[in-house]
């Protein structure tokens, strides 16, 4: 048995789920694992965080809290090991919004629900000393695109001080307004639909620990442009308008921001799936691009961004099957 397997075995001993039968339930990006356990008196997961690996479960726990306090259906927390990284949390089930989806009934439901949780939380105060970055560290941070996806395609990495800067000034000039709570990965297969609780406790939530300050609309293009899946384009239009209108922002300005903040994340994704791929020996996510590319041009087609749409052109290839395939080619070189 190694280490780590004791270290779990005697952590659940102490919580009183030593004699739990024990499946995989799932992994993610991360070095998080999650495990489902069963007894005679129900189930319930365990999360495996491995200390020093860039997830902090006190995290997890703290802002699991905060949710719950505002009414939102955040997994209790059961017991907690957090010098070891292990948390044994409430178990809500199997029913992700990706499991559900598309269902031409379901679909636009769920999307409002999702989107009216965004509302509610956003509208509360949100916990203290959280990490609040600044407009030039939201455009470092996508500054992932030409370091990792036009190097794994190109074998180069460009100079991106232009880059940044374009879309350091277009988060200034839409994006860099009052900050909120956000989840950052708040999309449908981190969403359990939960339909025996009432009101958005129906919404469960999942993967939150790396929750900080940002801005009103970055969770909702995580939700509305999902790497994993296509969102009807009528439904991602009516539930911008749908949060435009909950939270007061103009039509036209909240446009702009939706559209700056979808860059942002698309070219993040772009070089954190290259990177996934070439570090961690992970090639599933070179499937993806091909999507987040879709959803990156959807937004560089804004009129303002109409000069890092041409930074971008010339920085970053399309990724068109052969260009895939040398990425997937250099799977797990550099770890």
């Amino acid at each position: 048995m190694s280490e780590r397997a004791a270290l779990s075995r005697a952590f659940l001993e102490r919580a009183g789920w030593g004699g739990a039968a024990r499946g995989f339930l799932a992994g993610d990006a991360s070095d998080r694992s999650y495990d489902r356990l069963t007894n005679s008196a129900g189930t319930a997961v365990l999360m495996d965080a491995p200390p020093g690996r860039g997830d902090d479960p006190a995290a997890f726990v703290a802002i699991a809290a905060h949710l719950r306090g505002l009414g939102l259906s955040a997994p209790e927390v059961l017991a907690a090991d957090l010098p070891n990284g292990f948390l044994l949390l409430e178990d809500l089930g199997d029913a992700l919004f990706a499991r559900l989806l598309p269902d031409p009934v379901a679909e636009p439901m769920l999307y409002a629900v999702a989107t009216d949780v965004l509302v509610h939380l956003q509208g509360a105060p949100a916990p203290a000393g959280l990490p609040d970055l600044s407009a030039q560290d939201w455009a470092e941070a996508a500054g992932f695109a030409p370091d990792w996806y036009a190097f794994a395609a190109t074998g180069q990495r460009p100079d991106r001080a232009r880059f940044t800067a374009l879309l350091a000034e277009a988060m200034v000039r839409h994006a860099d307004g009052p900050r909120v709570l956000i989840l950052r990965d708040y999309h449908a297969e981190n969403l359990l639909w939960l339909p025996e609780r009432e009101g958005l406790a129906r919404v469960g939530l999942l993967d939150f620990q790396l929750a900080q300050m940002g801005q009103p609309g970055y969770d909702l293009v995580s939700l509305l442009q999902d790497a994993r899946r296509d969102v009807p384009g009528d439904i991602e239009r009516n539930m911008m308008l749908r949060f435009a209108a909950a939270t007061g922002a103009g039509e036209a300005s909240f446009k702009a921001a939706y559209a700056v903040l979808g860059a942002q994340r698309a070219l993040r994704i772009l070089g954190v799936f290259a990177r996934l791929c070439l570090v961690a020996g992970k090639p599933g996510y070179v499937t993806l691009i091909p999507r987040v590319w879709d959803q990156l041009w959807r937004n560089l087609r804004h009129p303002t961004l109409a000069a890092l749409a041409e930074e971008c052109r010339t920085l970053l290839p399309e990724p068109r099957p052969a260009l895939l395939e040398r990425i997937r080619g250099q799977c797990g070189r550099m770890r």
